[in-house]
């Protein structure tokens, strides 16, 4: 996210042991390490970007991301073949006070910045080089419903003003969902089985300047979190690609927090055979009543849904719809002060 959102929502100190504390001090006091923190605090890196950035061996980066890592600093996860690293949510409170009193605008940090922004854009050029080959494909699709703009005006307006809190996109794809809605809330992640998907997202989000956005590899129907850890938890676009969407709906659901909501935006029912084949659609659409059923199944209430359907006079032949659905204890967020958003 903007660093303007991450240091309006970062977590409020709390006291923390004198050797705790300590340790942290000194996982940070060595020269490559501080930098490597001023850069992450840029968003997520790879060993491969920290190497060409700092110009050190991938033994000696990987050494001291291990002992930061161990500090409580940074965390690790995978991507495939890759490793990325990013600063640990619970260590803001240590690492943003730290960076925001560095002298970035000298050497090193300035210089860490510019190969920094150097490789960015060596990343969303490789990013922009893949995902003009499925271009075409895309375009098709998006030439058969209503503009996205229109889609996305309905998301934020059946979400409504109500704080979004931590929203996480399943199947997130290029990143377009997490670049709508990780302006207004305050953490983001998003999932993706594909590791060249997620370069895409990468590449769109930074260039949006959502740097902070927690990117994951991760299967739909088995997603890497914990139960009940999102207040908005969004399938844009996903179930007509799945075997089994009634499961992928059931996951979803038990990442819902206490009060909070799950989206959905797919199609209605359709009779374009051509899209199975030319597109690797599994599913020809779904009706209101069956996402609806599934939600309500997977212990969520209150579903509401929403068509977008072709303007009169269009040969638009794809209406989308939208489904929300709220967690069952809904009243409870209304007076939980820990799941309040500033």
């Amino acid at each position: 996210m903007s660093s303007e959102s991450s240091s309006k929502n970062s977590p409020i100190p709390v006291p923390v042991p004198f050797a705790e504390a300590l340790a942290v001090l000194r996982a940070a006091a060595e020269e490559t390490r501080l930098r490597i923190l001023a850069l992450l605090a840029e968003g997520e890196l790879s060993v491969s970007d920290l190497t060409d950035i700092l110009g050190q061996s991938q033994p000696r980066i990987s050494r001291h991301l291990k002992l930061l890592v161990e500090s409580g600093l940074i965390e690790r996860h995978r991507e495939g073949a890759w490793a990325f690293f990013r600063l640990r949510e619970a260590a803001l409170g240590y690492v943003e006070p730290l960076i925001a009193a560095l002298e970035r605008s000298a050497p090193p940090l300035s210089e860490d910045r510019a190969r920094l922004d150097s490789v960015r854009a060596q990343r969303a050029e490789a990013a922009q080089s893949f995902f003009a080959r499925l271009a075409p494909k895309w375009d098709g699709l998006r030439s058969l419903h209503v503009p996205e703009a229109t889609v996305e005006a309905a998301v934020l307006d059946v979400l409504g003003d109500r704080p979004i809190g931590h929203v996480v996109d399943l199947g997130t794809g290029t990143g377009k969902m997490l670049g709508l809605l990780a302006p207004r809330a305050t953490r983001a992640t998003g999932l993706d089985s594909s590791h060249a998907m997620l370069s895409v997202a990468r590449a769109n989000l930074e260039r949006l300047g959502l740097s902070r956005v927690d990117l994951r590899q991760g299967d739909i129907h088995a997603p890497p979190f914990g139960r009940g850890g999102f207040d908005l938890v969004v399938l844009h676009q996903v179930l007509h690609y799945l075997d089994d969407p009634a499961r992928a709906l059931r996951e979803a659901a038990r990442l819902v927090a206490p009060g909070g909501r799950l989206l959905v935006v797919d199609f209605a029912p359709h009779n374009l055979e051509q899209l199975r084949e030319a597109q690797a659609h599994r599913r020809l659409g779904f009706a209101a009543e069956q996402v609806a059923g599934w939600l309500v199944q997977a212990g969520l209430s209150d579903v509401e849904s929403r068509d977008l359907a072709p303007e009169d006079g269009t040969e638009l032949p794809l209406t989308v719809t939208l489904w929300l659905a709220h967690d069952a204890s809904a009243g409870l967020a209304a007076v939980d002060p820990e799941r309040a958003v500033a």
